[in-house]
């Protein structure tokens, strides 16, 4: 609201004074502030008690040293990370991210979004998130498993059920967190569903793969409901070629829409008869199982092209899936995507679209989820994992799918009950950042200064 500005910008001027160097998660504060601040504003009990800059402060950050042997017998050294944002509705959940990139102020900004993304799935769950600098990419199954080792060493010390729930992110896939899960169990000496994606052979739950992508259709698809539309016929444009990407395309395909790009960090593809069935199994074997590059799909597939250093938001499409990494959509993509006639962005990765970008994307009135809401389906079914371990038993298929979509269907509810701003408009950023803000909040005021 206009009449906040000052206040807004003194907000995060405050943060970002604390947080000197860390943009990622500034941004990410930023973001939330700009919902948040007027409506803490206007009630004046989460005004009184400082909440939203308590919750801008993690309860505890975690680093450490995580020392690992190479095939060649040399020592390694790598840093460890967790972040665990806030606990006042469940025990700390969020995943583990392997990756170069990876530092304090992503981890952070991820926490910070993984509080509010958690509040809106309904489900008992804190927030938190955490990893490692250490790239699983071209090392081999035993160097992974010694990194993992020496990694869970040290994490197994600060988890745990009732405490802190990690699960798998960016580089964290079944390997890894299979190994995690082994070395968890031997030093703790149980067996416990403290780590979620787990395998199906001992605990994991079916649908948790496929659950972010899913998710992030499903809640599009309730998008367009409100709107008398539906996914039939729509064309996509999707970034990336991980998990995340690979079930967006899987149940875009099932849904009836028309998913024409795909992308690493390479460039993208854009094959203008659709991916269908067929050509996402072969994105599915190219990049899961022969670690190859996006641009062999247009060796095999005469009908796509692929395009070097390009996004995928330079084509002609209806609705948008950003599904890669953080701040991949910004300005000068924004403004072709939205010249070339795009309706919606559905965010399936965090926090892929700049802040630039999305004040473009809310004047131009475009439907827009943030990743807070429709990328929720992860570590919703990562809840669910959580409830199938408690109660030594495994849903079907079906059953979790289900479950899911609930979910999803609420999350939707919820943020159109604070961001509905007229019949013809929601506002979903504003919506999703009040609705995880006040479940949050007021458990925080019940509990009290701590």
């Amino acid at each position: 609201m206009a009449e906040y500005t000052k206040e807004v910008e003194e907000f995060v001027a405050k943060i970002s004074q604390k947080n000197a160097h860390e943009k990622e998660f500034i941004q990410a504060v930023s973001e939330v502030a700009e919902t948040i601040v007027p409506y803490v504003e206007q009630h004046k009990k989460y005004k009184e008690a400082n909440i939203l800059e308590r919750m801008c402060e993690p309860e505890r950050v975690i680093i450490f040293r995580v020392p690992w042997q190479d095939k060649d017998g040399n020592i390694q050294v790598n840093r460890g990370f967790r972040v665990q944002m806030n606990s006042a509705i469940g025990p700390y959940k969020g995943g583990l991210r392997f990756h170069p990139s990876v530092n304090l102020s992503i981890l952070k900004f991820l926490a910070f979004e993984q509080v509010f993304k958690n509040s809106l799935t309904t489900l008992p769950l804190g927030g938190g998130k955490g990893g490692s600098d250490f790239d699983p990419k071209g090392k081999t199954d035993l160097e992974v498993m010694r990194f993992c080792q020496s990694f869970m060493t040290e994490l197994s010390k600060h988890i745990g059920g009732f405490t802190d729930i990690p699960a798998g992110d960016i580089g964290v896939g079944a390997r890894e967190i299979g190994y995690m899960f082994g070395q968890y169990k031997k030093i703790r000496n149980e067996f416990a569903g403290v780590l979620t994606g787990k395998g199906l052979q001992y605990g994991g739950s079916l649908i948790r793969t496929e659950a972010t992508g899913y998710g992030v259709v499903y809640f599009s698809q309730e998008v367009l409901a409100s709107k008398d539309d539906s996914l039939e016929g729509k064309v996509c444009a999707v970034s990336g070629s991980g998990n995340v990407a690979q079930y967006t395309i899987e149940k875009l395909i099932e849904l009836g829409a028309k998913p024409v790009t795909v992308s690493d960090s390479a460039g993208c593809i854009y094959d203008k008869d659709g991916i269908d069935s067929e050509k996402l199994e072969y994105i599915k074997v190219l990049k899961n199982e022969q670690r190859g590059r996006i641009s062999e799909y247009a060796d095999k597939f005469k009908s796509a092209k692929f395009h070097a250093d390009t996004t995928p938001w330079n084509f002609k499409v209806d609705l948008a899936y950003p599904c890669a990494t953080q701040n991949e959509l910004d300005v000068a993509d924004t403004k072709t995507m939205i010249g070339n006639g795009c309706k919606g962005v559905f965010e399936g990765a965090n926090m892929p679209t700049t802040l630039e970008a999305y004040h473009i994307i809310k004047k131009e009135k475009l439907m827009f989820s943030p990743g807070k809401a429709s990328n929720a389906g992860g570590v919703a079914t990562s809840g669910l994992e959580m409830s199938q371990n408690a109660q030594r038993l495994y849903w079907t298929r079906e059953e979790v799918d289900y479950r899911l979509k609930m979910i999803m269907k609420s999350i939707h509810s919820n943020c159109m009950e604070y961001g509905q701003v007229d019949k013809n408009y929601t506002d979903y950023v504003k919506g999703a950042n009040i609705a995880g803000f006040v479940k949050v909040a007021d458990a925080m005021i019940a509990q009290g200064v701590v």
